[in-house]
């Protein structure tokens, strides 16, 4: 079934003018408790609904309204899911913009809260809410100026994708392509691992299936080769398939394929060797092409992404928020971080950033009237400042 409109009252209680009068930070709460029926009006909560297809059976969904708050107060506050819930029982503030105050059961379930906001970035809808929240805050003029003091940094995001050597990389793409197979024409995996000549990927684990001693010399080698033995006797069986089972095989088998250029090497005696160091743009992740390496320190690697978040230091609102694979260079996201804010209507007039973003187009093409804070370089004992600083 379709969800009910969410009508909750405009007029503030005499209990939410008291929690109103003592927040005296995290002003964003009482905005959204003045303006929610304005961010949610019927049309924006029709388009919330469309999210859901229409049934007779069931039960109505929790208002996509009251979730799309509690999504907002995550971004903004940085807490996980459980804390979510969490908070709805425990902060008179989220309560105070979700409309249950002093409530002894949750608005709805992390599993609700989960599966909406999946609907939400399916449908591209989550930029919508943004977009929404914005420009309603900039007609209200209480949270946004035009003239932007912002402040921009990175962060690692982890990867949801499971990273893998070379030996389970390839394996997990031919057997995910021996699985759509086996869908396609209604038999089992193993079965069709048989056929294709690749069943020792079709156990729960390569490596158990290889048996080998992985710390005696040569036995890494014939492994690999024998995985990739596997791999051309799969290419050669594709081409006997059906044309339309061959097209939804092709892609897992490239993954396969892309995972040996980029980690393998053939010397001039015909033995494979996995290549020294990593490659350049090399995936790590069967199931997320774009998770990459990075690091956050010299120590400490990301096997994911990083999460660019530009800071409004007036409002204490996160303004622009961009990500790029773990191996890229923080300086790539800028353009793109502009031309959001040029949608949003808003220039910058202050910017603290750090070292990363230096060689970014924010301070090579920026205006006379950016002012940029970045601190500098560390000055070595009888060295001082170039003046090009």
């Amino acid at each position: 079934m379709q969800p009910f409109d969410w009508q909750p009252p405009v007029a503030l209680s005499e209990r939410e003018e008291h929690i109103v009068q003592r927040i005296r930070r995290a002003r964003l709460f009482v905005f959204l408790r003045h303006h929610r029926h304005e961010l949610f009006d019927r049309t924006f909560q029709q388009e919330l609904a469309n999210l859901y297809r229409s049934s007779k059976r069931g039960h109505p969904p929790i208002a996509p309204a009251q979730v799309a708050l509690a999504i907002i107060l995550q971004a903004y506050t940085g807490v996980s899911d459980d804390e979510v819930i969490e908070a709805t029982l425990m902060d008179r503030r989220w309560q105070l913009v979700l409309d249950c105050l002093d409530t002894d059961q949750a608005p709805f379930s992390k599993g609700t809260f989960v599966a909406f906001r999946k609907r939400l970035i399916d449908a591209q809808m989550d930029r919508r809410l943004i977009e929404r929240t914005i420009e309603l805050a900039s007609q209200n003029q209480e949270v946004v100026s035009r003239a932007l003091r912002a402040a921009l940094d990175s962060s690692p995001l982890w990867g949801a994708g499971r990273v893998e050597d070379t030996y389970n990389l390839i394996g997990h793409a031919l057997k995910k392509m021996m699985r759509v197979v086996a869908e396609q024409q209604g038999r089992d995996l193993v079965e069709v691992g048989q056929e294709a000549g690749a069943e020792v990927v079709c156990g729960a684990s390569l490596k158990a299936t290889l048996d080998r001693d992985w710390d005696r010399p040569g036995q890494r080698e014939e492994a690999l080769s024998l995985v990739l033995q596997v791999l051309q006797t799969v290419e050669t069986w594709v081409q006997t398939l059906q044309q339309d089972e061959a097209e939804l095989a092709k892609p897992p088998l490239e993954i396969a394929c892309q995972v040996k250029e980029q980690n393998v090497q053939v010397d001039e005696h015909g033995k494979a060797h996995l290549i020294k160091g990593v490659a350049k743009d090399r995936r790590i992740s069967i199931e997320d092409a774009e998770m990459r390496h990075g690091r956050k320190s010299r120590s400490v690697r990301v096997d994911g992404y990083k999460r660019h978040v530009l800071h409004d230091l007036d409002t204490g609102l996160i303004r622009v928020v961009g990500i790029t694979p773990a191996n890229v260079p923080e300086a790539s996201v800028t353009r793109e971080i502009s031309a959001d804010l040029e949608q949003q209507g808003v220039y910058l007039k202050e910017i603290h950033i750090d070292r990363a973003y230096l060689s970014s187009h924010l301070v090579h093409e920026r205006s006379d009237g950016l002012e940029i804070y970045c601190k500098a370089w560390p000055v070595r004992e009888g060295k001082r400042f170039s003046k090009k600083l």
